[in-house]
């Protein structure tokens, strides 16, 4: 990082902005936030815990904590990423790939439903839902294959689909999605739900495995169409079938299943946004919040950013400086059909992408630092949470032999900030609200 990270107003930038990313992941820390939300266990059957998510392992954990000494019967089965599980006693815990979903998951899923299936009246489910539970908990409706599944979420990833999107794609290849886990439940269902998607709409969150889902296979198909995605024949003709009404459609809103069932949302990407602002309150900075659900291609939006910031460098309007501007969301980027040009292969995540196109907009702007990084511990293809930036990074980059534009062209927002040191590395942090920007302006 530059030797001119601590500013004239005595601030450590860089520190601050990583300060500012751990308030924001620890607002959403399952094993802070979990226990206030839960039901009472059931007293006269079994209670059965499943769920899936990067989360998953974490709120497992705060569960069985909870419960600890309450004399519950105590049992079922989570689903979380590779290498996000933690030690429990009574749930066990499974691996299993993300983003694009595997055998692994496959397993973990059937297991799930056949367990939820056996519950009565008398028992008690809940269900603990993360992000990255839509590729965790796959379970390919009759007539499509896991590697049909596969293909489909790779054609989606890389089409830049927003999640959203995805996921309406995804609910209706599903046999537990889309509300058909708590269809099979004679139980009654909290499900508790850590929000990462933009707008924090609960049956988008790992496909909405306990919600009413109103969209259709119609508008499965449109999205297939409308990003002229490749997938297989099968898939296909499964969402044909269903939009002609030849399969039955997903549980609808309204339909009195879900009487029994209550969703409860106990994190979001704004709660995490405001425990950050109050750490940049606390320290002399001015926070605002541009917004919790900020979607788009990671250029594009990082192109809005620049434009306000060099707005607040030369006018000091419509915020005066020193102030932190921070926002969540998850932007998009979409990789060509045919990549790896000139011998770079895109490495990174959105995060990277886009704190690579803002640093490029502003072109060594002073006083000017930034973060963005996800609130999972990783973005995209690597090992990293995202990175930080300053006013030197652009040329402390082309001394290093990685030119910013050649390396954004590429895609490999990763090779240039781990070529500077300036990633961001947590380790999985067992939760997920989506992405945090901050761009510190003092």
């Amino acid at each position: 990082m530059s030797e001119t990270k601590r500013e004239s107003t005595g601030l450590d930038a860089p520190r601050l902005l990583r300060e500012s990313f751990d308030a924001a992941v620890a607002a959403a820390d399952p094993l802070r936030i979990v226990a206030a939300h839960l039901p009472e266990p059931s007293r006269d059957g079994r209670t059965l815990v499943v769920g899936a998510g990067k989360a998953a392992a974490s709120m497992a954990v705060a569960v069985e904590r909870a419960y600890a000494g309450s004399g519950a019967r105590l049992e079922g089965l989570v689903v979380t990423r590779y290498g996000h599980g933690m030690p429990t006693e009574h749930v066990s815990v499974i691996e299993a790939g993300h983003p694009v979903p595997d055998e692994a998951g496959e397993r973990a899923a059937a297991q799930i439903l056949q367990l939820v299936s056996s519950l009565d009246e008398r028992d008690r489910l809940i269900v603990l839902v993360s992000g990255g539970g839509s590729s965790l908990l796959s379970l390919p409706a009759e007539g499509v294959s896991m590697a049909d599944l596969r293909a489909t979420t790779q054609e989606l990833l890389r089409c830049g689909a927003p999640i959203t999107e995805m996921n309406i794609v995804r609910k209706h290849l599903s046999r537990i999605q889309g509300g058909r886990l708590a269809q099979a439940s004679r139980a009654p269902v909290t499900a508790l739900m850590i929000s990462d998607v933009a707008g924090d709409d609960p049956s988008a969150i790992a496909s909405g495995p306990t919600v009413p889902d109103p969209s259709t296979y119609q508008e499965a198909l449109a999205i297939l169409a409308r990003y002229e995605a490749s997938v297989p024949a099968a898939v296909l003709a499964v969402l044909q079938a269903g939009a002609c009404g030849k399969r039955e459609e997903t549980p609808k809103p309204g339909d009195p299943l879900f009487e029994r069932v209550d969703n409860r949302m106990i994190a979001t990407a704004h709660n995490s946004l405001a425990a950050a602002a109050a750490l940049f309150r606390a320290r002399g900075v001015k926070p605002v919040i541009l917004g919790d659900t900020v979607t788009g291609e990671a250029r594009e939006v990082a192109r809005v950013y620049a434009a306000l910031v060099r707005e607040v460098r030369a006018y000091n309007a419509p915020f005066a400086a020193p102030v932190a501007l921070i926002s969540g969301g998850e932007c998009t980027v979409t990789l060509p059909r045919v990549h790896g040009a000139g011998g770079v292969r895109p490495r990174g995540g959105r995060c990277s992408e886009f704190l690579l196109a803002l640093m490029t907009e502003l072109d060594g702007m002073p006083d000017v630092h930034a973060i963005a990084a996800d609130t999972d511990g990783i973005d995209g293809s690597e090992d990293n949470a995202g990175a930080v930036a300053d006013p030197g990074t652009l040329a402390r980059a082309e001394a290093a032999g990685m030119p910013a534009r050649r390396q954004l062209e590429a895609h490999d927002s990763w090779g240039l900030f781990d070529a500077l040191g300036d990633l961001v590395v947590t380790g999985p942090t067992r939760t997920n609200v989506n992405d945090y920007r901050a761009i510190l302006i003092l």
